[in-house]
């Protein structure tokens, strides 16, 4: 029980770890936690493209059914955010991903979704942590069925019609638009490709055949994994007019551009919130690790900033408490208002694909900036062990410095690791990653070689402590 641990976004873990029998674990514990809450009815179990992921996804389903409640799974690997989408739509009292997202192959890993369609907060990972146990069984008459169903036309319908909602219109066809569609052999292939179709895009695609060792490499949509989207895409001008790629389970998004190439996920975030208030109006969500810039085009238009701990679910929480028009993190999970609570790729890529359309990405990046000043942000990695991170910022906390990188130290930011506001308007971060045994470090500035300098400072602030 000890080996299971809910992280920002699930339990995620090497196969050595991540087994038959603590997943069935997992699946009981979920099972118990429900009927405690009073809960009955069904839940819906998606997996993504990895080698294990759907013989995981079956255990699941059959611990709940011993456990009485009836399942519906896909009949192939789908998107985390089209189980997000099933639980609302259908009623459901819950549901499980199992994905290791834009984890390597050898890892695997479940996630549990609440009613709400919105990721589990700690008040519920915690309690379903408490009630892990090995798995129990009613009798044969009382278990429930196992069915498989169609997720992707709902998902896909409702997509559109929110395209269509925000935009006017969610038919591209006249828009003479080329997408260049990344699956990175994940489970984004034939559903966001799919529905970008539907919408009159005309698609090229790369990778979109499975490949449950992601090529060798793990399904992680950076620049360094996207090269043959980003020589595609910058080629000439006969080349696609955009680039789309989704990671492993195609709940994040990343863009490429003619002009830019890989387009920074914060630029992308901002470009889609000025986008979204030429026609709408609303305060935005963003985490403690993403641009300011997002600050400076709320408070142009009169509207605020909600800020919050890395990790989805404190973006979905501020967004129903304040009702907020977007919300987002530097990794590329987004969602919008009217839509679940959950990050989703798919939806963001015909929303992008909308966006450019109506004027080319690398255009209204250029006028923000313009308009805005200019944010370059980066970020590194310091090793650090699981069971250490605590005593590590436990220790950083007496040394927080009066200068970072020679300028003064104006603010410190507490709500997920120490995030230090500069004079200057830059600032350095550092926090626990949810998911692997690092510490994470980043830095915003105005140009690359300041925040070279910060993440520099940050390495060296970690160095001592680790």
């Amino acid at each position: 029980m000890e080996t299971i641990s809910f992280g920002t976004d699930g339990w995620r873990a090497t196969l050595e770890e991540f087994t038959t029998p603590r997943v069935r674990m997992v699946g009981q514990a979920v099972a118990t936690y429900l009927q405690d809450e009073g809960l009955e009815g069904t839940v819906v179990v998606g997996y993504d493209a990895r080698e294990t992921s759907r013989g995981f996804a079956e255990e699941l389903a059959r611990t709940l059914c011993a456990n009485g409640f009836d399942v519906i799974m896909p009949a192939r690997d789908r998107p985390t955010p089209l189980v997000a989408h099933a639980i609302v739509e259908r009623e459901l009292v819950g549901g499980f991903a199992i994905t290791a997202s834009h984890n390597p192959p050898e890892y695997n890993g479940v996630k549990f979704i609440p009613a709400d369609g919105a990721p589990a907060l700690p008040a519920v990972t915690d309690a379903i942590a408490d009630r892990l146990a090995e798995p129990e069984a009613l009798p044969e008459a009382q278990h429930g069925s196992v069915r498989e169903v169609d997720l992707t036309t709902p998902h896909a319908d409702a997509a559109l019609e929110l395209v269509e909602e925000i935009t006017g219109s969610a038919d591209l066809s006249d828009a003479a638009l080329t997408v260049a569609y990344d699956a990175m052999h994940g489970s984004g292939r034939g559903t966001t490709d799919a529905v970008l179709e539907r919408a009159g895009v005309s698609l090229e695609c790369l990778r979109c055949e499975r490949d449950p060792t992601f090529g060798g490499g793990a399904p992680e949509p950076a620049p360094e994994n996207l090269e043959a989207l980003i020589d595609l895409v910058t080629a000439d001008e006969t080349a696609p007019t955009l680039g789309i790629a989704n990671d492993g389970d195609a709940d994040r998004i990343a863009i490429v551009t003619p002009e830019r190439g890989y387009l920074d996920e914060n630029l992308f975030f901002a470009a889609l919130y000025d986008y979204l208030l030429e026609d709408d109006s609303g305060a935005v969500v963003r985490t403690v690790s993403t641009t300011f810039l997002i600050d400076r085009i709320a408070d142009a238009h009169g509207e605020s900033v909600h800020e919050v701990p890395v990790g989805f679910k404190w973006v979905a929480q501020a967004m129903a408490d304040g009702d907020a028009l977007v919300g987002g993190e530097e990794s590329g999970g987004f969602t919008v208002r009217g839509h679940v609570r959950e990050k989703d790729g798919v939806l963001m890529a015909v929303l992008a694909a909308a966006m450019h359309a109506e004027e080319p990405i690398d255009e209204r990046v250029a006028r923000l900036l313009d308009e805005y000043g200019t944010v370059v942000q980066n970020k590194t990695s310091v090793a650090c062990p699981d069971h250490e991170k605590a005593r590590v910022l436990a220790a950083l906390e007496d040394e927080i410095p009066e200068t970072v990188a020679g300028t003064d130290v104006e603010g410190v930011n507490t709500a997920d690791g120490f995030k230090l506001q500069l004079a200057d308007g830059s600032w350095l971060l550092v926090r626990p990653s949810g998911t692997e045994p690092v510490l994470r470090v980043y830095a915003e500035a105005g140009d690359d070689e300041r925040v070279a300098e910060l993440l520099a400072a940050g390495e060296s602030l970690l160095e001592p402590l680790v």
